[in-house]
Formats: C-alpha cells, structure tokens, sequence
C-alpha cells in the first residue's frame, strides 16, 4: 500500500495556512507546517491536523525569507518524508506600518519583497528540483500553490510594496505553470480577498463598513477554512485538465459591476 501523499504549507501555525492545513488534513495527508517564530501556533495546528485525520503533522521552523533557510526546509522535509507531493506557499507580511505611497521605505519595501516575492520564488525553484528528483509515478499528481491576494490586482496606495509582491507572485505562479507543466508538476493560484486573520484584524471594522456599503457581492468577511477547501479541493484531483490556474475566493470582489 502506497504511503500518504506529503504535503507542506508555509506559514502554516496561523491563519489562512492553519486553515489549508486543517482542510489537507482531511485527505489523510502527511503535512509539513512551516513557520517562521510561533512554534507553539505550529504545534497546536499540528495537533489538531492529526485529529482532523492527518497521516503525520510536523512542525518545521524556516524563514523563507532567507534563501538559505528555504533551501535548508526542503532538505528537512525530504528527510522526514521522503518526497514532496504538494507545497503551498502561504507564507507572507504586510507592512510594519502603512504608509502613502511617496512615504513607502526601501527598508519596509525588501522587507515585504523579501517574504512575498523573491523568497517564495527561489524556493520553487528548490522544490521543483526536489519533486523531479524523486518521482512517484502511482501518485503523480504533484502540485505547486501560491496564494496570492486580491492586492495582486487591486491597488493600495498606502500598503504599495504588498500589492507589488503580490503582483509578481500572480506572475511567478504563471510563469512556474509553463515551464513545469512538461515535468509533470501542476501550479495554482489561490487569491483570496478579506479574509478574517491577525493581518486584517487591524482593520477588519473599516472592511466591514465597506462591505456593509457594497462593497462585495457576498456581503460578508471570508474564513481560512474556505481558502483551505479551495486548496484542498484541487489536491484531492478535482481540476486534473488545469494548471495555471486562478482560483478567487474573495466574495466576488473581482467582478467589475455598474
């Protein structure tokens, strides 16, 4: 009998990633959790991923930010594993502070650049070498997610430097789907909108008055767990003539209405 498939999801412990861990989970998955300083907020999600059915749930701490500690992550999980089926890149910041957009900093710039974008990217790299290099013909079905953000389309002028990682990662995704489609590997893009976590508590009560106004066609706030079912259903095999793929869980945010 084969053995479960091996999935990871960076920042993992909290959030939108707890919420696709805890939905992975349900597929008797074996989940690496990635993150970078609450392991406590690790563990508990592991903990729970195993209640909820997980084959295995370790934590694994890493900042992707660090190219090297990316590297280094994906070496932990074919030690513990053996392979690597699925990788979720889920891990990001906002700004320390926003600001108007001719007040953004270089610092604050690389800072978000540096998680959201360029670490993100040269990870790929390494887990698509790592995906080659141990193929599992009876469970081919490898696949790459990035989740993005309505930001990838929708401009902020006061959190500038998060709309442009998000942006490139819209890209990035793309360009990973045409080039690792012939390998076998399938790419996704999750974007979602508002959805309730520690990055939008902060002005979850300015979101809701706008939502309130009209802003969403469902009129609500999202849930990690609904952009966990998006992921997990493509993970289970539900869209198996797809790559490239965006996938919008933002309310229908994105519709352009009169």
């Amino acid at each position: 009998m084969a053995e479960p498939r091996v999935a990871v999801v960076t920042g993992g412990g909290r959030g939108i990633g707890r919420g696709i861990v805890l939905e992975l989970a349900r597929l008797g998955l074996r989940i690496g959790v990635n993150y970078r300083s609450d392991c406590d907020a690790a563990r508990g999600t592991c903990a729970e991923a195993i209640e909820r059915g997980a084959a295995a749930a370790v934590p694994l701490q890493a900042d992707i930010s660090d190219l090297s500690a990316g590297s280094h992550l994906v070496e932990r999980v074919l030690d513990a594993f053996g392979r690597i089926d699925v990788w979720v890149h889920n891990a990001g910041v906002a700004p320390r502070q926003r600001r108007d957009l001719l007040e953004t900093t270089p610092e604050s710039w690389d800072d978000v650049l540096n998680t959201n974008l360029r670490g993100p990217f040269f990870l790929t790299q390494a887990v698509a070498r790592a995906m080659r290099s141990h193929p599992e013909p009876e469970q081919a079905d490898r696949q790459i997610h990035f989740i993005t953000s309505v930001s990838a389309i929708f401009a902020s002028v006061q959190r500038g430097e998060y709309c442009v990682a998000k942006a490139g990662l819209s890209m990035v995704a793309r360009l990973f789907a045409i080039r690792l489609a012939a390998e076998g590997i399938r790419v996704f893009e999750i974007r979602p909108g508002i959805i309730r976590t520690d990055m939008t508590a902060p002005v979850a009560a300015a979101y809701q008055a706008r939502i309130d106004a009209g802003l969403l066609p469902i009129a609500r706030i999202g849930e990690p767990a609904e952009v966990g079912r998006a992921v997990a259903a493509v993970v289970a095999g539900g869209l198996p003539y797809a790559t490239g793929s965006v996938i919008e869980i933002d309310g229908g945010m994105h519709l352009r209405r009169l």
